[in-house]
């Protein structure tokens, strides 16, 4: 299992623990990259610390080597010079040695397979980092776009409910009622001072066409038959 994988465990488990509690996405989809971001700066300071743990490593085989190859070299001259006493221990240190080299060897080896696992988990994370910020905008935007409209569909549930309906007739028998009362308010008086201007105006025309029609008759009575 990867550093990756178990750092993932830990967000999902945060995230898990925010679904749970039904908290805003837009605080969940920053929670998610704040997460990835920490995540990414810690397992980029694991590798650093495994990739210089490896130099040592290579640094400490190098010198191994170095003196593997001198004390090879001193038990020749020692051959060379008839001292064999001397050449046997300068072979027992280059056993010695040599014997160190394996572990060195097999410690590089693991540091390699550790640092290419930690170089995978950062590219991946990396890429789900990238893909999160790109997403990021528009996530919040639909997530707006959502309570906009489940405020909307509930305002509109609320306004047809039966309560609702109620509570607007009474609203609009209460109008009723003040209109009425207004009515009532001049109900039986005398007209007011622009009615009564109007009356005069039809009397005025009563009048005239009154005495056109008498004149008229007055005419047809004195007209020789």
């Amino acid at each position: 299992m990867g550093i990756f994988t178990r750092f993932r465990d830990i967000i999902n488990s945060n995230i898990n623990a925010m679904l749970d509690k039904a908290e805003d996405p837009e605080k969940l989809i920053k929670l998610m990259i704040h997460e990835m971001e920490d995540t990414l700066v810690e397992i980029k300071a694991s590798c650093a610390g495994v990739m210089a743990n490896r130099k040592k490593a290579e640094h400490r085989l190098d010198q191994i080597q170095s003196k593997v190859k001198y004390w090879g070299n001193n038990a020749e001259l020692a051959v060379n010079k008839d001292r064999d006493d001397l050449a046997r221990e300068a072979l027992i240190e280059k056993r010695r040695l040599t014997e160190m080299e394996t572990p060195l060897e097999k410690q590089i080896m693991e540091h390699n397979s550790l640092i290419e696992q930690y170089q995978e988990d950062i590219r991946q994370l990396e890429d789900r980092l990238r893909m999160a910020r790109e997403k990021r905008r528009g996530l919040v935007q639909r997530h707006l776009r959502a309570k906009g409209k489940k405020r909307t569909q509930e305002e509109i549930r609320r306004m047809d409910s039966a309560e609702t309906i109620f509570k607007f007739e009474q609203l609009e028998n209460r109008i009723e009622r003040m209109e009425a009362e207004a009515d009532l308010v001049n109900f039986g008086k005398s007209p007011a001072l622009e009615g009564e201007f109007e009356n005069l105006l039809v009397d005025d025309e009563i009048e005239k066409e009154l005495q056109d029609l008498k004149s008229s008759l007055q005419k047809e009575t004195t007209t020789p038959a």
